[in-house]
């Protein structure tokens, strides 16, 4: 176990990683200590892993409170979310997304990192929403949904904050699959027991050759953001 914020489980070669703050699941700094304890233990366990959420909520994306706050916190709020989105990009073993509700900014970012992603029928909502809140479009979180979405649903997730939904989410590139919830956890398990039939060398090779020019790109991006960051939130 990490914390009640995001707990860490085997199940017969698998690891969960499950996140539940009891509302939509911000990426807090405290969240994000917890999920890269999980994703420490995880690594030493050296399995595939199912990353989800609560009923309703993978994520809702960063702590508003925290931003609105500024300073330090805010800084390293901002940075830690994308140094997430990094490590789950370059994690060795398989990723698999299993949302079972709304993705919202950081939080579609991080669905947007994991190697295959599954949601659920519903009313669910998948945006990067900055633009629509007043925020230009970080340069780093551009490189995270230019690496997985359409080109078509790039400039639209970009420009224009489109909210996707289950029913038009796979075809844009936001998702991978979706299903009932009652089948959420039992198609990810099965994917993940699948999954680690794979070469474990040939897979993390793979993605890094894959993913190095990505993470290159997204590292870049970050230190221009940073600069803008503090200069926005340690006035």
């Amino acid at each position: 176990m990490t914390s009640t914020l995001a707990t860490y489980e085997r199940r017969d070669g698998i690891g969960v990683i499950t996140m539940d703050d009891g509302k939509a699941n911000a990426v807090s700094l405290a969240m994000q200590a917890a999920l890269s304890s999980a994703l420490d233990k995880a690594e030493a366990d050296e399995v595939p892993i199912i990353l989800t959420g609560r009923a309703g909520f993978f994520s809702a994306g960063f702590d508003l409170k925290t931003i609105a706050a500024g300073g330090k916190d805010t800084v390293d709020m901002l940075n830690g979310g994308i140094e997430l989105a990094m490590r789950l990009l370059d994690f060795p073993r398989p990723v698999i997304a299993a949302s079972g509700g709304h993705a919202i900014a950081m939080g579609v970012f991080l669905l947007q990192s994991c190697d295959y992603r599954i949601g659920v029928h519903g009313s669910h909502r998948y945006t990067a929403n900055e633009v629509a809140i007043g925020m230009a479009m970080p340069l780093s979180t551009i490189e995270i949904l230019r690496q997985r979405v359409t080109p078509t649903a790039l400039t639209r997730s970009v420009l224009l904050a489109e909210v996707f939904t289950p029913q038009n989410a796979v075809e844009n590139g936001l998702l991978d699959a979706v299903v009932d919830q009652d089948e959420l956890m039992n198609t990810a398990t099965t994917l993940a027991a699948s999954f680690s039939a794979l070469d474990r060398a040939a897979h993390a090779h793979s993605k890094r050759r894959l993913r190095g020019p990505v993470l290159a790109a997204i590292r870049d991006g970050l230190a221009r953001d940073n600069e803008a960051w503090r200069a926005q939130f340690l006035k």
